[in-house]
């Protein structure tokens, strides 16, 4: 922590010396305008916190428990995270959501933890967390009072709640957008940011404006994350809804800055194993944050199976960063693609109907060289095809179903 203030405190007196410098000399107004861009540029690069170079990983409260939440459920999902093997896949993050705090503030201005529900309070939990090589998240909002409306907002305290949170231990902050005075959040946002820098903690900053005001597009100067839709809910429609609409950004998504469709749904009992397997998959190659939703300290073989999956995993935390497109439509037929290290490619195959079809990846659609033979490995089958393939690849899909390949060319 120290040398990271240290950087900046260095960062702005090379910018001070320099800009004093430009004005003892009388450069020319040409050289000023260059000296300015160059500070503005260190500016931009001081925003980075150097987390998120690849999709955060984890799990958050609000699916599953929303409101029903205290120290145990969140020590046990701690436990269960270890337990289970999953900490060892890169969920590494516990996210407590909404309903944490008291609805008001102590007599010091600061939040105060819920006496019935966090006795201990939060930097004990933090302490637990991180005895547990896990890291912990917590949630505000830039308004009056949370979206729950069962505790205050940071607008106003943003310096103070950002202190607050980095003296507990914090290490994930997700940012919600209700109750506020109506200003844009492209206002209010950065407001926190600034107190993230100022409090000397490296936390991960996810925006939670609900795409409203296309986040994408500036999020990347303000956070680690942005939600690109509003609330996912437990249903195919809603699922496949926010991937088409998180999809729409694609190329804002990089290391250090991730599009955000929302907390997976995997194993809260609202689809089927195989619409399960398909929300894992669309928001593994769309290199959205993997933050599980469900009881994980209830959770069954099957949803195991599926979000344990080390090859789709591997997709989504490459690290070249790039976020998968839609390369065809065909009705409800879909072909999702995007480039990986090492000269690979991810491969999605959606069957968006409800009847079995069989439909075609072309090499021309997904960026592979017309002529190349390429190897093709099946992430949920655990196989590579014993088949090579030139110019395309085939595969038949049952009903509201995916295959999902890592394509490599051999020759």
């Amino acid at each position: 922590m120290e040398k990271d203030g240290g950087d900046r405190d260095n960062a702005a007196l090379v910018t001070l010396i320099v800009m004093l410098l430009i004005m003892a000399m009388g450069v020319s107004s040409a050289s000023s305008a260059s000296a300015a861009a160059a500070s503005s540029q260190l500016r931009r690069n001081l925003l980075a916190n150097g987390l998120g170079l690849t999709p955060p990983m984890g799990w958050n409260s609000w699916n599953h428990f929303h409101c029903k939440i205290d120290e145990k459920v969140i020590k046990a999902t701690a436990d269960a995270l270890v337990s289970t093997g999953l900490s060892k896949l890169g969920y590494t993050y516990v996210n407590i959501d909404d309903c944490w705090a008291e609805i008001s503030r102590d007599h010091e201005g600061n939040l105060a933890p819920n006496k019935a529900t966090f006795p201990s309070g939060i930097k004990a939990l933090a302490d637990y967390v991180h005895s547990k090589g896990l890291k912990l998240g917590i949630y505000a909002d830039a308004g009056y009072f949370t979206c729950s409306k069962t505790m205050p907002g940071s607008l106003g305290h943003e310096e103070q709640d950002a202190k607050t949170f980095a003296a507990w231990g914090i290490d994930y902050l997700k940012y919600d957008n209700c109750y506020n005075d109506e200003s844009k959040p492209t206002v209010r946002f950065p407001v926190m940011t600034r107190a993230l820098m100022k409090a000397g903690r490296p936390i991960f900053y996810s925006l939670c404006e609900w795409g409203e005001m296309h986040p994408a597009t500036w999020g990347a100067n303000v956070g680690n994350s942005w939600r690109t839709t509003g609330d996912i809910s437990d249903t195919w429609e809603s699922m496949v809804s926010r991937a088409d609409m998180n999809e729409v950004y694609a190329e804002f998504a990089r290391p250090g800055g991730w599009n955000d469709p929302d907390m997976l749904e995997v194993g809260n009992g609202g689809m089927t194993k195989n619409e399960y397997i398909v929300h894992f998959s669309m928001w593994a190659i769309s290199k959205a944050p993997l933050l599980l939703g469900c009881n994980v300290g209830n959770i069954t073989k099957e949803t195991m199976e599926i979000i344990a999956n080390k090859e789709v995993i591997s997709v989504n935390q490459d690290p070249l960063g790039v976020q998968a497109k839609k390369v065809r439509l065909q009705g409800n037929r879909e072909v999702w693609a995007g480039p990986l290290s090492g000269y690979r490619v991810a491969l999605l195959l959606v069957n968006r109907s409800r009847k079995r079809v069989s439909f075609t990846a072309h090499w021309d659609d997904i960026g592979i060289p017309a002529n190349s033979v390429v190897e093709a490995r099946d992430l949920w089958e655990h196989k590579t095809l014993k088949a090579r393939f030139v110019g395309n690849l085939t595969a038949t899909l049952d009903s509201h179903a995916c295959k999902m390949y890592v394509l490599k060319p051999v020759g």
